[in-house]
């Protein structure tokens, strides 16, 4: 297979990384992708940073395996847990990870008050802080952890009562700190969108990664001449956990059906 043609890597502790895909997949249409949901490990903010670690060798290993051209880590935790190792390991392959919005959010706030939904790891990491040490100087940041939401999107209840109560009880302390920019600080959020979209004015502006990761990834692969020309296969699905609650959830998230293979 001519090295431009090889698939693109994509990994999460979960299916979160999927909001991600879906950017790839709208600026990149002829990129083939394989994807990794580490679902028998979800969720990674609440491990240690030496086991997400040695999670993303052992999925990077897989996708490489089958004839991965670059990385995605489509996951903030896993990004500020494994990104400089995996980079160490592997010099030679594009790797593109993930970090909260704190730079455009910062440009985005009119009333100087930016509240970041993220899981507990993403906010501890140093990674984290060294984002609100180079560009929040001038804002005040509030962050919100946000336990069991991920789960929620695991299961795909976007709109369930329970998910509705959670995200309310995480975004109204932020709302009432006078918050008018929301960043999305972990790749599930994005499918909580809608739901987000009832629960906050519509003043308040909510910012993700995720297409930034698809254009850094486009200029990625163009530095190397690894562009793909061919139209895409079909995504390739992997899952740690339940393969059948993948499937399951692919229709509500991606509106597609797939097989899932068990990793």
């Amino acid at each position: 297979m001519n090295h431009s043609q090889a698939p693109i890597g994509v990994f999460d502790s979960g299916v979160g990384g999927l909001s991600v895909l879906r950017e790839i997949r709208q600026l990149l249409p002829s990129e083939t992708l394989l994807y990794v949901a580490d679902s028998g490990h979800v969720p990674y903010g609440e491990k240690t940073p030496e086991y997400i670690r040695e999670r993303c060798v052992l999925i990077t290993e897989h996708l490489l395996a089958q004839g991965a051209k670059a990385l995605v880590l489509a996951c903030n935790t896993a990004t500020a847990a494994a990104a400089a190792e995996l980079r160490e390991r592997y010099p030679d392959l594009p790797i593109v990870g993930m970090e909260p919005a704190v730079k455009p959010a910062a440009a985005a706030t009119r009333s100087g008050v930016v509240g970041v939904l993220a899981t507990t790891g993403t906010l501890k990491s140093a990674r984290f802080a060294a984002l609100l040490d180079r560009f929040a100087n001038d804002v005040r940041v509030i962050t919100q952890p946000c336990p069991g939401l991920v789960e929620c999107i695991e299961a795909g209840e976007l709109q369930a009562p329970a998910t509705r109560e959670l995200l309310q009880g995480y975004v109204a302390p932020l709302l009432a700190e006078g918050c008018d920019t929301l960043i999305l600080g972990c790749t599930h959020y994005p499918f909580l969108r809608p739901l987000l979209g009832e629960l906050v004015p519509p003043s308040v502006t909510l910012i993700d990664t995720g297409a930034a990761v698809a254009r850094q990834l486009q200029r990625l692969l163009a530095q190397h001449d690894m562009l793909a020309t061919a139209p895409a296969q079909a995504t390739c699905y992997w899952s740690s956990g339940n393969t059948a609650q993948l499937c399951r959830v692919l229709p509500i998230l991606l509106n597609e059906t797939a097989e899932v293979l068990s990793i």
